[in-house]
């Protein structure tokens, strides 16, 4: 069962209930519903078209996302990239964002170390998340790594457990129509001692999802 949606940020109810993307987008730039924008360069918002018949859903963004503003353009955005092109799926035909759209890091000297996110922080940022599904209208969804699933499919969701398959996602409301699968984070194959597994697994699951667009 998914989580209690959370009260949206006060940015997100000033825009009108049919608010276009790119006007969630802006807004999302203002965001300071959880204290991860201070440490932040700036907000990562999802990118693609919308609608849009795939949604990638990832965690949050990285190192390079945060200084460049745009979803998976560092190693993991890499990995994805092949992942996609390898399992038959054009990237530029699909939404793609994140739970989470601060950067959350510590510093090691001159290196930030992503931190994962906390479940107010998680929770802080759905209705963000929301706002870009009701808009994309996806016919498939695609959950990457344990954050985004936490963030849509509970606590209790375990992706080792029910990945390659459709689950039931109770989002209804949000995404009525959609099927909705999950797969590890694309980073995940980098700290695998077993890439070529790892990644083999990744295009795996997103071949299973493409299967949902071709009918």
């Amino acid at each position: 069962m998914a989580p209690r949606r959370p009260d949206p940020p006060d940015v997100l109810l000033a825009l009108p209930p049919d608010a276009p993307l790119d006007e969630v987008a802006q807004a999302a730039r203002h965001c300071t519903n959880c204290p991860l924008y201070r440490n932040a360069t700036m907000t990562v918002f999802g990118e693609g078209p919308a609608p849009a018949p795939l949604m990638l859903v990832g965690e949050q963004p990285g190192d390079k996302e945060d200084l460049q503003g745009h979803p998976f353009v560092g190693p993991a955005g890499r990995v994805l990239d092949r992942a996609l092109a390898d399992a038959g799926v054009d990237r530029g035909a699909a939404y793609v964002t994140n739970a989470v759209k601060h950067f959350k890091w510590k510093p090691a000297g001159k290196v930030r170390l992503h931190q994962k996110p906390s479940a107010g922080e998680v929770g802080a940022c759905r209705p963000w998340l929301v706002a870009e599904i009701e808009r994309v209208d996806p016919r498939v969804l695609v959950v990457m790594g344990a954050t985004a699933a936490q963030s849509l499919l509970g606590p209790s969701f375990r992706v080792t457990r029910h990945r390659g398959e459709w689950v039931d996602h109770g989002l209804d409301e949000v995404a009525p129509g959609a099927r909705v699968t999950a797969t590890i984070h694309p980073s995940a194959v980098l700290r695998s001692d077993d890439r070529d597994a790892a990644y083999a697994s990744l295009v795996d699951d997103l071949r299973f999802a493409a299967t949902a667009l071709a009918s």
